[in-house]
């Protein structure tokens, strides 16, 4: 699939596991360690947010395992997951568990490799990139701007307990972060945009949801932030949510959706000086 001598991969050794970001959707955003793993691996292990496209990369008589959970519906418990990886590694297998945008972003990445490092396999992470990135970009939202923030939070909208994380200062955050990034969290979105207006965060403030980022079926909703909740039905998951100034420039900068005779004045973007 790829010269992996002439770009000095390293071998995918039997027995060995990579844990490996697909990224949002898109095939054209694995990187060359991702397609050389599906291009070595005897098991892949992939989650509910891979694409279909990637999993047929996979090489020829590998096995592919589902291990996706899905916020709602039956799911494979992580044990079992886990016991499912070192159980194929320990068999001598190259192991490749595939994981929806970056494995350690809000994913159990790390949760699995400590499982590894317990159990005495060998393992790799190969990063990949996040849909909080990655998605907006393919939806014409940068995560930044010089003219409007310096710093972006992302947050996931769905505790381990599938209730809105108590652990997160939503106040702070409301007050201190020009750009919100949300993941998993259109179930909890009337209550998410309650606390972070009660923070001090604009009613109308620019906000978005994309739904199926990167992929055939990307779905862009543009809103504010007080009608934000109004929207979550309408859309589709997996879905990212952003909320911030740097909405405003999905008017210029829609590439996937054309932008012939377009033009966006970012003047009216001020407030961040000259970060």
């Amino acid at each position: 699939m790829i010269d992996s001598a002439r770009l000095g991969l390293p071998a995918f050794e039997p027995g060995h596991v990579w844990l490996v970001g697909a990224g949002p959707g898109d095939p054209g955003l694995l990187s060359a360690l991702a397609l050389h793993a599906l291009d070595r691996a005897d098991a892949v292990i992939y989650d509910a947010l891979v694409d279909s496209r990637i999993l047929r990369l996979a090489r020829p008589g590998a096995t592919l395992d589902y291990a996706g959970k899905r916020g709602g519906r039956p799911s494979p418990r992580q044990p079992d997951i886990t016991a499912l990886i070192i159980r194929q590694a320990r068999a001598g297998h190259r192991v490749l568990r595939l994981k929806g945008g970056d494995p350690c972003v809000f994913g159990r990445g790390a949760e699995e490799a400590l499982a590894l490092v317990a159990a005495g396999i060998p393992f790799r992470i190969v990063p990949g990139i996040t849909a909080g990135i990655g998605g907006l970009a393919y939806a014409g939202i940068p995560v930044t701007y010089r003219g409007t923030n310096s710093a972006v939070t992302f947050v996931t909208g769905h505790s381990s307990a599938g209730a809105v994380p108590d652990g997160v200062d939503w106040p702070a955050i409301a007050r201190g972060s020009p750009v919100v990034v949300l993941y998993m969290a259109l179930k909890h979105l009337p209550q998410i945009v309650e606390r972070l207006i009660a923070g001090g965060r604009r009613r109308d403030e620019p906000a978005a949801i994309v739904s199926k980022a990167s992929t055939p079926g990307q779905q862009v909703l543009v809103t504010t932030l007080e009608q934000l909740a109004g929207l979550a039905a309408a859309a589709e998951t997996p879905a990212v949510v952003v909320v911030g100034e740097v909405v405003r420039l999905r008017a210029g900068l829609d590439w996937l959706g054309g932008l012939a005779g377009r033009r966006l004045d970012p003047a009216p973007l001020g407030g961040c000086g000259g970060c």
